[in-house]
């Protein structure tokens, strides 16, 4: 059993990733759609991926007890995506993130997900403020941060991503 917190909502059961979680992780960051608006994290197989959990989420969920999250259904045991909190050196504040598997769209899942782990952010891990990016051209992703209560306050310059990106933040 994990050290680390996991979560549940309605539908969700939402728990730290892992090694296990790596052709997830491949599947999700290689998709055409994370590509272009999160960025290509050269991934190319399950142990790129491994290595990217391990080096990534699992340095940060030891450092600071949370980080990226594994959204597994309740009705099936089927993994449908990621939500997290992310600690990264050039934001202000933690950064909410997540991403889906493309076929798991459209069903609330983030909505649900980023709802409960911006609970988990105030409630456990004792964060005040939220911040999110995301590409200008994520309208998608622009609604549903609008829809979790986040406030564009305008764009910056984030490590590891080409060009501006829209900056939102919500008070907890």
């Amino acid at each position: 059993m994990s050290k680390y917190l996991s979560f549940e909502s309605d539908r969700l059961y939402i728990r730290p990733t892992t090694e296990e979680d790596a052709a997830l992780i491949l599947a999700i960051f290689t998709a055409p759609k994370a590509i272009r608006f999160i960025g290509d994290r050269n991934l190319h197989s399950e142990e790129d991926a491994r290595a990217y959990i391990r080096n990534r989420t699992l340095t940060q969920m030891r450092k600071l007890g949370y980080a990226n999250y594994t959204l597994v259904l309740k009705s099936t045991g089927q993994k449908v995506g990621v939500c997290g909190l992310y600690s990264r050196e050039d934001m202000p504040l933690v950064d909410l993130g997540y991403a889906l598997l493309p076929t798991t769209e459209g069903h609330g899942y983030i909505r649900e997900s980023a709802t409960r782990i911006m609970q988990a952010a105030k409630e456990d891990f004792g964060q005040q403020k939220l911040s999110a990016v995301t590409s200008p051209d994520n309208h998608e992703s622009i609604k549903v941060l609008q829809a979790l209560g986040f406030v564009h306050k305008g764009q910056c310059n984030v490590a590891g991503y080409e060009g501006a990106s829209e900056y939102f933040e919500v008070e907890l």
